[in-house]
């Protein structure tokens, strides 16, 4: 009996030793973990020490398993204490990469990409560019408004109906087409000429499936000597 409490006594004190100097230079949560199984787990040494306690004579098993537990509860500290440390330089690690300096100018706002129907339209117009030497898209200060005599239609006449226009006030309109824009490039440019008219046009229709009341149209027109469909077949 008393040579089993002296190796208990000596395997404790040893295994105590051993388990705080693994304790102090783990470098990782991992072998923290490792310890406290080995030593502290169910099957653990310390475990296994107390199982060999019922052998003991009463006197000796007090003793023992007060050095059981005050080595239990040493390595429950230490462990608890290298765990913050751990968390501690985990939490410096993690604050340190996300460390914003206040004091910079706050970053300026996204670029936004342009709309499809607008990068639609502009790849037509790189595509017309090789026999239109003008891209005209009407007045600047109200492209999508015209008048119906720009384009000669009589006041009382089908075509007005037929188009299911937006009036405005003072006998204008939404251009229901971008022809008006040919007009003015008529006007301003003269002949002999060759342009596109791109844009925006209005029909005041119902929304379904087949119909919107706002939509594009891109129009071409050549005015010189010697014209003809071939012409517009090239092009």
């Amino acid at each position: 009996m008393e040579n089993s409490a002296i190796m208990a006594d000596q395997s404790i004190q040893e295994l105590e030793s051993r388990s705080l100097a693994r304790v102090a230079s783990a470098g990782s949560p991992e072998e923290l973990e490792a310890v406290r199984v080995e030593a502290l787990g169910r099957k653990g040494a310390l475990a296994q020490i107390s199982k060999e306690m019922g052998k003991l004579a009463p006197e000796e098993r007090a003793r023992i398993g007060k050095l059981l537990n005050g080595a239990k509860q040493k390595l429950e500290l230490a462990l608890e204490l290298k765990k913050r440390h751990f968390a501690e330089a985990a939490l410096r690690t993690r604050l340190d990469a996300e460390w914003i300096d206040l004091t910079l100018p706050a970053p300026g706002p996204r670029r936004g990409h342009l709309h499809p129907i607008t990068r639609i339209q502009r790849e037509l117009e790189d595509c017309s560019s090789r026999w239109a030497s003008r891209c005209w898209m009407g007045p600047k200060s109200r492209p999508n408004i015209t008048t119906s005599t720009l384009l000669n239609i009589r006041p009382i006449t089908r075509a007005r109906d037929a188009q299911d226009t937006f009036w405005l006030d003072g006998g204008n309109l939404l251009r229901t087409h971008t022809s008006p824009v040919q007009v003015r490039g008529m006007r301003r440019l003269g002949p002999p000429l060759r342009m596109i008219a791109p844009g925006r046009t209005f029909r005041n229709e119902s929304v379904d499936a087949s119909h919107e009341h706002t939509f594009y149209q891109i129009e071409g027109m050549m005015i010189d000597r010697d014209v003809s469909v071939g012409h517009l077949i090239y092009s």
